[in-house]
């Protein structure tokens, strides 16, 4: 590998790393003002949005440079085309947060109502940490932490199902909740996305390191 080349692959791992610091902050935050119904926190996410979104761009623009300009191969070639993929799965990720941000503020408009633990703690405190290990999988090459992601999957996943027997629950016992319920309904949704993207982060590493593709596999 030339000199040039591994600069350039070095600065981009950078990049990727601070996309991913900007997007745990932004999910932070739109966590913070739903627990804490305090709309600071909601626009707090807005500009870590923007910011994500021009970061997207920029390290979008450097992986077709360095494609371009250094024709890379065999592990450095599978490094790029992860950090392409992994640039879109945080930019959608900095989205997710925009729209917790925005139920939250919804929210915050009227009466509030309980909200089972699980989702107020567990949910939150998962998705953060499978968000940070996914990028440190990816800057570390890390097999072990890519697969704890995945299986930390099927706790969120179980926590957004059972958010749907909850929600229907609480409109059928309390009918003028209903929009409410709907509003709670939609940010479990959206957190479960979070995680779900986290998991194609730790599927992308899989393949970069190992050079398998394990998605869709079950």
């Amino acid at each position: 590998m030339s000199l040039h080349l591994q600069r350039d692959l070095d600065k981009l791992k950078k990049e990727i790393l601070k996309l991913g610091n900007l997007v745990e902050s932004a999910i932070n935050s739109s966590i913070l003002a739903l627990n804490n119904r305090e709309s600071s926190y909601a626009e707090e996410v807005y500009e870590f949005e923007a910011e994500i979104n021009e970061m997207e761009v920029k390290i979008e623009e450097d992986c077709l440079k360095i494609l371009a300009l250094h024709q890379p191969v065999a592990v450095d070639l599978r490094f790029i085309v992860v950090v392409l993929k992994v640039n879109n799965d945080l930019e959608r990720m900095g989205d997710l947060a925009k729209n917790i941000a925005q139920r939250a503020q919804e929210l915050m408009q009227q009466v509030p109502v309980s909200y089972p633990d699980e989702f107020v703690n567990v949910m939150p405190a998962k998705i953060r940490t499978m968000v940070s290990n996914s990028l440190d999988s990816l800057v570390k090459m890390d097999l072990e932490l890519a697969h704890g992601v995945i299986d930390m999957d099927d706790t969120v996943d179980g926590i957004n199902r059972d958010m749907y027997s909850q929600v229907k629950q609480m409109i059928k016992n309390t009918p003028d909740v209903t929009d409410r319920a709907i509003g709670l309904l939609s940010i479990s949704r959206y957190m479960e996305r979070i995680a779900d993207l986290s998991t194609n982060i730790a599927e992308d590493v899989i393949f970069m390191v190992g050079g398998k593709v394990i998605r869709h596999s079950d």
